[in-house]
């Protein structure tokens, strides 16, 4: 180890190309900061925000750093969306600096560095997460940082950065449970390459300790919740499995997790990786997380995180290579494949990012992503309750509930509900359901996000008040899947049992 240490270390790397680095990073944010506030809230951001004002060391739907950063945001930036979205903004920049300066430490010159993060700031998924925030976007951020550590660490034999690969492993199942997939990649590394020295070394032992004593609070939550996630997350997957979310995983490899014009650069880096002892550990970390996402018949963008560490390989990989070519070859060579990633780019930014608030350009994206579709009618849904609230008599106003089917219904009513005296929506979906009913129970009920045939079901009395919708007309789950909006009476079992009967996963 000694010896791999003086080696690397008597080796200067290159310089780092910060006019690139801060200029790819800088524009990613400036676009993100421009844009975000086009729309309105997702409804996955409304249930995080639900969550926000309601800390815990978990929740049924993921673990508790997403909903601790968005507390945060909010007691800084109020319900902006600019301002609670700049957590995912700031950590989409720094996974294209991130990669890199991990270009730069396999040996990347300056302009592969910067072709490096240009291929993950013109991607869809990373494109993505600036946009919204999800908890996919810091999962995204924590896989980056490791495959950064342990780069570093390999180079430099200094067995000291487990410590930091630990910690951003804690991190990262304080984020999303999926993480553990790359775990195993990180564990098959170390086994079936030259990195196995590291398992004398007591840095090893201190980095696995400090992720677990990360993660330790989310799962003593667990254990007092008899393991709710677990049973989420396999509600989700089979779910997945059944309406084919990942029967194209590997087409979304190209279309989805990268820039397809980049897909020639990221395979010579994973298989740089494989084949280059000293990195090897990188290759098991990149092909044993999809494989086993492959076998599982997971979404395609959950193996994402690995991308940025092959295209930082890639793009030395490609750098040298092309030093055989002519001059006048060279060029063409980076003239040809910039233009291709810019134009795919640019195809990428005009359907993820909300670039216009109307006209084609706004038509084009809204067609094409329907995660952006999501982002319109909140206010509407809210202002429409309080409207059928407004229209009952006193005395059901007094015994007023509102219960709402899924988590963008009991986000939109819990943060944007309070403007027009709403009380605290009533939800059986995720960590909704553990908050429980009001110790009062309500006996006129305004019902949200459900069949007539389910109203009936649940609940006494019930008649059509209401729409869900929205101004623009935009098609969307709340406007076609579930519109109508009801008034009933008390639920037809007691409270009590009800709840027990109805936990939902959402």
């Amino acid at each position: 180890m000694t010896e791999l240490r003086n080696e690397s270390q008597s080796r200067s790397l290159p310089r780092i190309a910060w006019p690139s680095l801060l200029a790819i990073a800088g524009a990613v944010a400036l676009l993100h900061v421009l844009t975000n506030s086009r729309y309105g809230f997702h409804r996955d951001e409304l249930q995080f925000l639900a969550d926000a004002r309601h800390l815990d060391w978990g929740y049924v739907a993921y673990p508790p750093l997403t909903p601790f950063v968005e507390r945060i945001s909010l007691a800084v930036c109020g319900l902006s969306l600019v301002g609670l979205r700049l957590a995912s903004v700031l950590a989409q920049a720094a996974a294209v600096m991130a990669t890199e300066l991990m270009a730069r430490e396999l040996g990347a010159g300056r302009l592969a560095q910067a072709t490096a993060a240009l291929t993950v700031a013109l991607a869809p998924l990373p494109m993505f997460e600036g946009t919204e925030f999800q908890y996919s976007t810091f999962d995204y951020l924590w896989w980056v940082l490791i495959a950064l550590f342990t780069i570093r660490m390999l180079r430099t034999g200094d067995p000291r950065w487990w410590l930091a690969i630990g910690a951003a492993v804690g991190l990262g199942l304080e984020t999303k449970y999926s993480i553990v997939f790359f775990i195993a990649g990180i564990l098959a590394g170390v086994a079936f390459s030259s990195a196995r020295r590291f398992l004398r070394s007591a840095w090893f032992w201190a980095g696995i300790a400090l992720a677990l004593a990360i993660f330790a609070p989310n799962f003593l939550w667990q254990v007092r919740h008899q393991f709710v996630s677990y049973h989420f997350l396999q509600h989700i997957h089979a779910r997945d499995v059944g309406q084919g979310r990942g029967d194209h995983f590997l087409l979304d490899q190209f279309r989805i997790c990268t820039n397809p014009f980049s897909a020639p650069v990221w395979i010579a880096g994973a298989i740089a990786f494989l084949r280059r002892p000293r990195y090897r550990m990188l290759g098991w970390m990149f092909v044993v997380p999809v494989l086993l996402f492959f076998v599982a018949r997971g979404r395609g963008y959950y193996v994402a995180g690995v991308y940025p560490m092959a295209l930082a390989m890639g793009a030395e990989v490609a750098e040298r290579r092309l030093t055989a070519l002519p001059r006048w070859g060279r060029r063409t060579a980076w003239t040809v494949f910039y233009a291709g990633l810019a134009v795919i780019g640019a195809y990428i930014v005009a359907v993820v990012v909300p670039l216009a608030s109307s006209g084609q350009l706004r038509d084009f994206a809204l067609k094409n992503n329907g995660d952006l579709r999501e982002e319109f009618g909140w206010p509407e849904l809210v202002k429409t309750v309080a409207g059928i609230r407004d229209s009952l008599p006193a005395e059901q106003q007094a015994g007023l509930g509102i219960v709402v089917g899924n988590y963008g219904e009991a986000g939109a009513i819990e943060m944007l509900g309070p403007a027009y005296r709403l009380p605290q929506p009533i939800s059986t979906v995720n960590s909704f359901w553990l908050r429980g009913y009001p110790v009062t129970p309500p006996t006129t009920i305004i019902l949200l996000g459900n069949s007539r045939e389910r109203a009936d079901e649940l609940f006494t009395n019930c008649r059509l008040a209401g729409h869900s919708g929205n101004a623009e007309a935009i098609p969307n789950e709340e406007s076609v899947d579930h519109p109508d909006i009801f008034v009933c009476g008390p639920p037809r079992l007691p409270w009590q049992q009800l709840w027990q009967r109805v936990q939902d996963f959402g």
